[in-house]
């Protein structure tokens, strides 16, 4: 018994436990805190990591480096051994805490603040590397407390490190929570005590940032509690700021820039820029978006995806030039109407989509697949019927069905069909009105769209103010057959240009379906065409049954694979579920990065980790595959796979090691330290 007494206290004495890389906790009704290390063993002159990590009672917090209006960051004070130094504490990005009419910078919950350290390359392996710390912090609630307390870590010397597979996790999280140097051009300037911080770069787009905020490193340096309005535009972003008051400024505005993207992932840069003049607004005052708006409208009437519809309003002009003045004003009305809630509506899917964390912009629509196919088969009816090849009740019906009707309802849905082709155009002014508008509150944006569809609406509107107008168009006449049938070419046009785009976004695959498509249409015109000439059934049927067909085609049009740009542009194959489980099946390590073209995140965590020197060399020698799912049109098989792993979005960046059963999981904000880190943790073998 005695012996087996002694093996097991030998065992016990030579395997790594939770006190070898975490110490005893120090803990009071309002904190827990701890010192551990991310290694449970380490080699002599080997760099690591320490942290203090505190957690923190319900309602309470503690603070950032930069406390905000009051408050106090921790400190920690090493006894290391000698020969072995340490860094400065790293402090995660804060959040804001309000307090009444004060603004406090710093955590609930959880906090972890690591400090980097050097072992001595005197020790031997055998060894237990020594470090004692002394480490004071405040806690506040209703009242602030401070707290201190005394830790050991003993850690064991080896000839080879072996990282903690206990506290590994809790750095790889830290690590991301983290500010990081990001791809951006920073400025900043005050005059007086108003002033703004600007970064710029390609990776911002107006449609990819929620919201963002900016937290100075130097105390007072900034109102605490003063909003920061946000403008943003594609490749910058703009915060206003405003001084707590008139000194001088330091010879560096340094800080952090936390910005929160389109799929509610918050990441945090670093900003340092001397001060200058103070960056331009790119904003614009309510009343200018609506006049700019307004005036965008208006001249959208003469953009070329927009000529084709002048089909339409040709021919209901000329129709209305003998009618009654009471008929051309309630057209005109019926016109107006169908233009303006058509614009509403837009504007407040947009709104409504951003405020849900998605990400919509103007024409929107037009990323779907679907939808552009369907317009060109579309386009190409409207062609046909201005051609001759068939005839539905009346010039309206280049509106499609609804259209079609003829009376008030064919005048308000023509507005209606106007607006919604003419989305992919933007008229001069609309750009910044429509990104003003997107900054706005959901009223004054609104605002915002009424006024262009206002502004597109206003020369059929000036009708209906002015009916004596009417009068001065040209007589019905054999005329209006000969310009409706000329008017049929800018529509086959549009057609063109339409599959084009689709081509863009689809594929040749979808490109194809799409002419199936259009053959069918042409089909069921020309066989409508022959019944409504003879008076016959059997053509009607031929031509009901060859629309079917086509809109047959929309399913399958909807799952045509995207082209595989997007994964040669992170680096990678496309990813899918068969080609996934074949390169596991085959023993082989993977890495999945699911991504989008709208996520910044996502971009960044490209650039500045996924494609760095160090992870591709890492990549390389371990023999691991990358597989880029691109999720920017929403694929089904992208988001089962994302709810599978507890995710409504992207990024979800999943690596295999070579025969594991299921995937480590990464963080959403990436660094190339944490990339390595887990390819380490897991075992990843070299190849």
């Amino acid at each position: 018994m005695l012996r087996l007494l002694a093996l097991l206290a030998t065992v016990m004495a030579f395997t790594p436990a939770a006190r070898a890389v975490e110490s005893t906790p120090v803990r009071s009704p309002r904190a827990t805190v701890t010192l551990m290390a991310d290694q449970a063993a380490i080699a002599p002159g080997q760099a690591f990591r320490v942290a203090l990590r505190q957690r923190l009672a319900p309602g309470w917090h503690t603070y950032w480096i930069n406390p905000g209006d009051a408050g106090q960051p921790p400190e920690v004070t090493f006894a290391l051994p000698e020969g072995a130094t340490a860094g400065t504490m790293r402090f995660p990005a804060p959040q804001r805490i309000p307090f009444g009419p004060l603004v406090n910078f710093g955590y609930e919950g959880e906090a972890v603040f690591t400090i980097p350290v050097i072992a001595s390359t005197s020790l031997r392996p055998g060894d237990t590397f020594t470090l004692t710390a002394d480490a004071t912090w405040l806690v506040c609630e209703q009242v602030c407390i401070p707290e201190e307390g005394a830790f050991r870590l003993d850690i064991p010397v080896e000839v080879t490190p072996r990282p903690d597979p206990v506290t590994g996790p809790a750095f790889i999280a830290a690590e991301a929570a983290e500010p990081r140097a990001g791809p951006f051009a920073a400025r900043a300037g005050f005059d007086g005590l108003q002033g703004a911080v600007e970064l710029a770069g390609p990776l911002i787009t107006a449609n990819a940032v929620r919201e963002a905020f900016f937290f100075p490193l130097e105390v007072n340096l900034l109102d605490n509690a003063a909003p920061q309005p946000l403008t943003l535009r594609d490749g910058t972003l703009r915060l206003g700021l405003t001084r707590a008051r008139a000194d001088a400024l330091p010879a560096s505005i340094e800080g952090v820039v936390a910005i929160t993207d389109a799929a509610g992932v918050r990441g945090a840069y670093l900003v340092s820029a001397a001060p200058g003049p103070v960056p331009a607004a790119g904003g614009l005052p309510l009343w200018q978006a609506v006049l700019f708006a307004a005036l965008g409208g208006l001249i959208l009437n003469l953009m070329p995806c927009v000529f084709p519809i002048l089909a339409m309003k040709a021919v209901a002009l000329a129709r209305l030039s003998g009618q009654a003045r009471a008929a051309v004003r309630a057209h005109a009305g019926s016109y107006t109407a169908g233009v303006v809630l058509s614009f509403l509506a837009l504007g407040g899917v947009m709104i409504g989509l951003r405020a849900a964390g998605g990400v919509a912009g103007w024409g929107f629509q037009f990323t779907s697949p679907v939808f552009v196919g369907a317009m060109a088969w579309l386009m190409l009816a409207v062609g046909l019927n201005l051609s001759g090849v068939y005839a539905v009740g009346g010039p309206a019906a280049a509106g499609g069905a609804l259209a079609a009707k003829g009376g008030h309802a064919g005048s308000f849905f023509t507005g209606a069909l106007a607006v919604l082709v003419a989305t992919p155009c933007t008229a001069p002014f609309m750009a910044a009105a429509i990104g003003a508008a997107l900054g706005l509150g959901a009223v004054e944006a609104l605002a915002v769209f009424g006024a262009m569809g206002l502004g597109m609406a206003l020369p059929y509107a000036l009708l209906g103010l002015a009916p004596g107008l009417a009068r001065a168009l040209p007589k019905p006449g054999v005329w209006m057959d000969r310009l409706k049938q000329g008017l049929a070419f800018p529509m086959y046009g549009a057609a063109a240009w339409l599959v084009w785009v689709l081509a863009e976004q689809a594929g040749p695959s979808a490109v194809l379906l799409v002419l199936m498509g259009a053959v069918l249409i042409g089909f069921a015109a020309w066989a409508v065409g022959l019944a409504q000439g003879s008076g016959g059934r059997l053509g009607r049927l031929a031509g009901g049954v060859a629309l079917l067909g086509a809109l047959a085609l929309l399913p399958v049009l909807h799952a045509a694979p995207a082209p595989a740009q997007a994964a040669e542009a992170a680096g990678g194959e496309a990813w899918s579920e068969a080609r996934l489980a074949e390169l596991r099946a085959e023993g082989r390590p993977v890495f999945v990065n699911l991504t989008a073209a709208w996520c910044i995140t996502c971009k960044v965590n490209e650039r500045l980790a996924l494609s760095s020197a160090g992870v591709r060399q890492a990549f390389e020698q371990r023999g691991i595959t990358t597989l880029v799912g691109d999720w920017t049109r929403g694929d089904p098989a992208i988001t089962a796979m994302l709810r599978a792993h507890g995710r409504d979005g992207v990024p979800l960046y999943l690596f295999y090691p070579a025969g594991a059963t299921a995937p480590r999981i990464l963080p959403q904000i990436l660094t190339e330290g944490i990339v390595l880190d887990a390819l380490n943790a897991s075992g990843a073998a070299g190849s």
